[in-house]
């Protein structure tokens, strides 16, 4: 990354930081610097509006509108396209032409064309009479349907998207009038897993505004033959068909949160639909349970897919497709090994690339060793299928890719049916074919596979789906990477795959995190072009605020201290009905008992009293949450050792007494109650590596492993629970649909965090008739999903 492609990048309005990632980028920067160059913007800055259009276009060409990339350059900078949606038209009417028809460029891209604001009012006025019986049904959850919907008028067109949006939210305050109790998402009481399974992801902007609004619409992607889209819309009736593909050789993270939210996403945002496709091509990686855990994620995250495909069921028709490909003189065996193909490519210094000795052989010579391969008449790694591309293509993706390999291992579907395999580069496209796939989505650094993708349904003479790309979603502090967080587990680092350190999706489950924490998570990011790096903070956030509209309230205490209240009777009881939200009776409540002795947390206690210490101390005044009297410590017991282990106190019931300035959370001593609940274990976590980036060779020369967190984890032992614990319980037995979704409960322990119990926890025979799992648990093991936001000059005055 040079200073002057820095500079150059911020000649067109991009911030000091977005230009040096998108210096990094290696598809996009010699694009964007090119355009630059074309629009003479090398040497005088463009308007911010501008520079954003010129980004726009090196980041959205396509392969095939590149050679005409200085003429559609030129024409932002001559003010003829003004709009993102300009210069989208004009890529998509460049494409596949060698001369440019400047008249039928013009009248394509709009150019010149001026929408006024009142031309937009009176075309919103005429939409509005369509659709106002759903506008009046729906209210103000059809905005997404109903901006999208004028936005796509023919007489709309170009016109400027805020005038739409601004014309649109007018409209519907004529017709509806203010928003209104009926516009308010009223909270359905169900217990959290119904919630959890029947709840359905809302709908987001981010599929009508941004990026993913400039995508085509079913129809609109150029064949190589007419016919074969004819043939598609019959098959599809127009809809939005999107696909999510994981390979299932290990468990999902959380970039593929993202990737599940865009694909389902934005087919339901059209209607349309979205299947979960296995890509199983590799039967070396693949085991059930990554197939399993997979299927069940996509449910936890709220989706259900039209279908649940695998690339496997098509094996025996792309094999027919390689042949055909032989026959067109567009695929050979090779017998090269994988150094020799790297040589024939260049090699390390990048030199020229030439043909391998196989490159040229006869067809029927290739068909006849294809079929010595399918029978087993090659080892692994003795032939292999290429696809004859294009040498002298700059893009590394037209390098006689490997289309076929041998691989003599069982397939978890097809037993030992085969012994060749088709690769990724080979069958990703085809079967997003034979699926009919509208949008094939999937993230940027799979940009130069595009024009590769789009090389083999032409040659094939198949229905071609688009291919469009976003960024990643990354989150700091961690690793995605399959192989490195397998080998954290196999050198003990971590528990398994679904470590709550971890960022995998079955880790994040498992610590409690609710998966509407993380689908709105996403849908805030929105998508573009640009890889995301995620502060852990940030995503804390939003799992927080969700939880503390929706997790009931307990109060719990850490390395407890004994309390004796010594003017209360022996005997002394008072049940307590305790809201479970404080200020919501709507979440209901629950009761607890308050007796003579009381456990309090062992870090409100100090036995050296100091002015910035604001709870228990000897002589000392605090409250009790939840109850009506404040109590004074008396005097101090110890052990042998020197340790405290029970205050005495006095319960300051006498009328008149002042107000305590802080209360402090207990729980009761109350053995016919089944009061304190003990907890065998509460795991805290917190990050697993110290660097934000782990894989950084200059902040971490000795690599991720010596970055590891060794106090990531630590472990409390002997806590206590309120008796309210049972009943969050027993509400999770009653309507959870599979009893071991131990992690679907969750609550707050008041002062100290959030957390859910672990599945390491054993709740006994807890599934018989009329059970209740305060009888049958046999060991209570909880996770803190995420502390409390608090500022830390008050920590101690909490």
């Amino acid at each position: 990354m040079s200073e002057q492609l820095v500079a150059l990048f911020q000649n067109i309005g991009l911030a000091e930081q977005k230009a040096k990632e998108t210096a990094k980028n290696k598809n996009l920067a010699p694009t964007l610097e090119k355009a630059i160059h074309s629009a003479g913007y090398d040497t005088n800055p463009a308007e911010k509006s501008t520079g954003a259009l010129v980004y726009a276009l090196a980041s959205t060409i396509t392969p095939t509108a590149l050679p005409h990339l200085d003429y559609l350059a030129k024409a932002i900078r001559d003010s003829r396209l003004t709009t993102s949606d300009q210069v989208s038209a004009a890529i998509k009417f460049v494409q596949d032409k060698k001369e440019i028809d400047e008249a039928k460029f013009n009248e394509e891209c709009g150019v010149g064309v001026v929408v006024t604001k009142e031309e937009v009012n009176a075309a919103v006025d005429a939409y509005t009479e369509t659709v106002k019986d759903k506008l009046v049904k729906d209210r103000y959850k059809f905005f997404g349907l109903f901006f999208a919907g004028a936005k796509n008028l023919p007489s709309l067109k170009w016109a400027n998207g805020g005038d739409i949006k601004e014309a649109v939210d007018a409209k519907m305050l004529a017709v509806l009038g203010p928003k209104d109790e009926r516009d308010v998402v009223v909270k359905k009481k169900k217990e959290p897993k119904v919630v959890e399974a029947k709840e359905e992801t809302k709908v987001a902007d981010m599929f009508f505004e941004g990026e993913l609004s400039k995508l085509h619409v079913p129809g609109g992607n150029p064949q190589v033959k007419p016919e074969l889209m004819v043939e598609h819309l019959k098959a599809t009736g127009g809809k939005y068909v999107t696909r999510f593909p994981p390979e299932p050789n290990g468990f999902l993270h959380i970039g593929h949160a993202k990737a599940i939210n865009i694909n389902f996403g934005l087919a339901k945002a059209h209607n349309g639909i979205c299947n979960l496709r296995f890509d199983d091509t590799n039967p070396e990686a693949e085991e059930e349970r990554y197939f399993t855990s997979i299927i069940e994620i996509v449910k936890w995250l709220g989706f259900t897919p039209s279908e649940i495909t695998y690339s496997s069921t098509h094996f025996q028709h792309l094999y027919e497709l390689a042949i055909e490909l032989i026959k067109k003189d567009k695929a050979y065996i090779c017998h090269c090994t994988g150094e020799q193909i790297q040589m024939h490519r260049g090699g390390p210094e990048r030199g020229p690339r030439t043909a391998c000795e196989h490159r040229g052989r006869p067809i029927s010579e290739s068909l006849e060793l294809f079929e010595k391969m399918k029978n087993g008449g090659f080892e692994e790694g003795q032939a292999i299928l290429r696809m004859k591309m294009d040498l002298e293509n700059g893009n590394p993706q037209f390098w006689d890719l490997v289309a076929y390999r041998v691989l003599k291992t069982a397939h978890h579907r097809t037993g030992s049916e085969w012994i060749i395999y088709p690769t990724y580069d080979y069958t990703h496209c085809l079967v997003d074919s034979f699926e009919n796939i509208t949008h094939s989505l999937c993230t940027v650094e799979f940009m130069q596979s595009r024009a590769s993708y789009y090389w083999l349904c032409d040659a094939l003479e198949v229905y071609k789906p688009v291919q469009w790309e976003y960024g990643r979603l990354n989150v700091a502090n961690t690793i995605l990477s399959k192989r490195k967080i397998a080998e954290l587990v196999n050198k003990k680092h971590v528990f398994d795959w679904d470590d709550p350190r971890l960022y995998t999706l079955p880790a994040i489950r498992r610590r409690g995190v609710p998966p509407q924490a993380i689908n709105k998570f996403v849908h805030t990011l929105g998508v573009t072009k640009s890889d995301t790096v995620i502060e852990v903070s940030k995503l804390d956030s939003f799992i927080r605020e969700y939880l503390d509209e929706t997790a009931p309230r307990l109060m719990g205490v850490f390395n407890p201290i004994k309390v004796t209240l010594e003017n209360l009777p022996e005997g002394h009881l008072e049940m307590l009905n305790v809201q479970n939200k404080p200020r919501d009776p709507s979440m209901g409540e629950h009761s607890i008992p308050f007796t003579r002795q009381v456990w309090i947390d062992g870090s409100d206690f100090r036995e050296q009293d100091d002015e910035d210490f604001f709870r228990l101390a000897p002589g000392k005044t605090v409250g009790l949450l939840n109850v009506s009297c404040p109590i004074t410590c008396t005097k101090v017991i110890k052990d042998e050792s020197g340790k405290v282990v029970e205050l005495i106190a006095r319960y300051e019931n006498a009328p008149g007494f002042k107000k305590p300035k802080t209360y402090i959370q207990w729980v009761a001593e109350s053995p016919k109650h089944n009061s304190p609940v003990r907890l065998d274990e509460v795991r805290l976590f917190d990050r697993l590596f110290h660097h934000a980036n782990p894989q950084d060779k200059k902040e971490v020369p000795g690599g991720y492993l010596s970055d590891v967190n060794v106090d990531s984890l630590s472990i409390e032992k002997g806590a206590l629970v309120e008796i309210g614990l049972w009943d969050i319980m027993d509400r999770w037995a009653k309507s959870s649909e599979t009893k071991t979704d131990y992690e679907a409960m969750r609550f707050q322990l008041t002062r100290i965090g959030y957390f859910c119990v672990d599945k390491e926890a054993d709740l006994g025979d807890f599934k018989k008739p009329n059970a209740s799992i305060k009888d049958t648990v046999k060991n209570i093991v909880l996770n803190r999903t995420v502390s409390l936001q608090v500022n830390s000059s008050l920590k101690n005055r909490a």
